[in-house]
């Protein structure tokens, strides 16, 4: 089984002339799509009609295609002793359901790569329970990628799995000391910056 620092070395990777994709062969571009072997837990480069094939999120399948959604909210809240009760190191981190594992499970970048932390679920529950507009990522292809910068308020955005293992493989590159340094925060500022403009706000109790 392949682990998340060999994941994000896939996504990260140039991507060799005349690629073809991982299940029907024929060649594919920049813009190809992923499907996420959940058994595997791998992320395959495909085709469109390959990955079409994959889309229903209700069926019961090995592979399942990652969506382009993304999604912000705004009135997400978080404060200092709710970070600290998530026992993650770092100011960024990103959670998703594990299927096989029937688990949330939580990442943060690091000079290695990813990183798995021993998630508390009390921790998480609770930080959810604050936070009711968050919508729940589907299953292995989404994820809630969460920032909490040095100044302002921390950040929230539902994204594809796929996003959040190419950041960490760029942070990985540039990656300085123990908070990232400054070409570091650069690159997040960058993503963040892409992520907003892409999201669609989702609204809080008492909006439409």
């Amino acid at each position: 089984m392949p682990s998340p620092f060999e994941v994000l070395q896939r996504i990260a990777a140039p991507r060799p002339k005349g690629e073809r994709c991982e299940m029907c062969a024929v060649g594919i571009d920049d813009g190809h799509g992923h499907v996420v072997d959940v058994q595997a837990r791998q992320l395959m480069c495909v085709c469109r009609a390959c990955c079409l094939l994959f889309t229903d999120p209700g069926a019961e399948l090995r592979y399942r295609a990652v969506p382009e959604r993304y999604l912000s909210f705004p009135e997400f809240a978080l404060t200092a002793g709710a970070w600290e009760s998530l026992e993650i190191p770092v100011n960024l981190a990103f959670f998703f359901r594990n299927s096989s594992l029937d688990r949330t499970v939580a990442f943060y970048p690091g000079p290695a790569g990813a990183t798995e932390s021993e998630l508390p679920l009390d921790a998480w529950e609770a930080l959810c329970g604050g936070n009711p507009s968050l919508v729940p990522p589907l299953p292995d292809v989404e994820a809630l990628i969460v920032r909490v910068p040095r100044r302002g308020a921390a950040v929230c955005h539902l994204v594809p799995i796929d996003a959040c293992y190419a950041l960490v493989g760029r942070l990985r590159q540039v990656w300085r000391g123990f908070d990232g340094g400054t070409e570091a925060r650069a690159e997040l500022d960058a993503f963040f910056a892409e992520v907003a403009r892409r999201s669609r706000p989702v609204p809080g109790r008492g909006q439409s």
